[in-house]
């Protein structure tokens, strides 16, 4: 389990943690998979302990596919 900071001003109840408030400055566990979610919002959580190596692996990045025909000039479109 991966750990995070809420950096907010009032108390919030977050359901994928369970039904207790999470207080300002408090710092939580949260599952490997889902600490991507709560550190790409800076604004109100804040990262403290990265989710551990070989827990979950990190998809590789999507390939952008391009065609030769999309790019090919047609015949006598050079005019």
């Amino acid at each position: 389990m991966a750990r995070v900071r809420y950096i907010g001003r009032e108390p919030v109840t977050v359901p994928e943690l369970g039904p207790r408030e999470i207080g300002p400055d408090e710092i939580v566990q949260v599952p490997d998979e889902r600490w991507d979610g709560y550190v790409c919002q800076p604004q109100t959580w804040e990262p403290v302990e990265e989710p551990k190596a070989g827990g979950v692996p990190v998809p590789p990045p999507l390939a952008k596919k391009t065609t030769a025909a999309a790019k090919a000039t047609p015949k006598g479109a050079e005019d």
